[in-house]
């Protein structure tokens, strides 16, 4: 099972979604199977902040003096993963999103883009990334094929 730690440090999330703490929660319990981590425990944080506190972490761990959507910050590496996964408890990672640069990228549809980014972010906590087109083309069917099992 995951536990999700949410906070909504920014006022302005709360103009698009009205609660997006309680949507992070229902998303996570329509994952697949797979993704769900039955019969463990595994933690993760998720913060809800803005261009200036996002902008700053991007600076600080990726060298991009710039605010961007979405930050993950996964506890493991690539070769300890699997490892760690078999454990009955662990902390998978961190996920941070900025309302302002999430906004501008979501204009239509609020809840579904924000359901969409959070995968995008678990993935990425799961060592999935998008250096290469290949790794692109895997990590965008996945992130496709949870979407369509959370929206059932």
């Amino acid at each position: 099972m995951i536990n999700a730690e949410i906070l909504v440090e920014s006022k302005n999330w709360k103009k698009i979604i009205r609660n997006p703490k309680r949507l992070i929660l229902n998303t996570i319990k329509k994952f697949p199977k797979k993704h769900r981590f039955i019969n463990q425990k595994v933690y993760i944080s998720v913060l809800f902040t803005t261009n200036k506190k996002i902008r700053v972490l991007n600076n600080r761990f990726r060298k991009k003096n710039e605010p961007t959507d979405i930050l993950s910050f996964p506890f493991y590496d690539k070769k300890n993963i699997k490892k760690n996964f078999k454990k009955k408890e662990f902390y998978l990672g961190d996920i941070v999103i900025s309302c302002e640069e999430f906004s501008k990228k979501n204009k239509r549809d609020y809840k579904n883009g924000l359901i969409k980014i959070f995968i995008h972010g678990f993935l990425h906590l799961l060592n999935y990334d998008h250096r290469s087109n290949k790794d692109y083309l895997i990590m965008n069917s996945m992130e496709n094929k949870i979407f369509q099992e959370v929206k059932g």
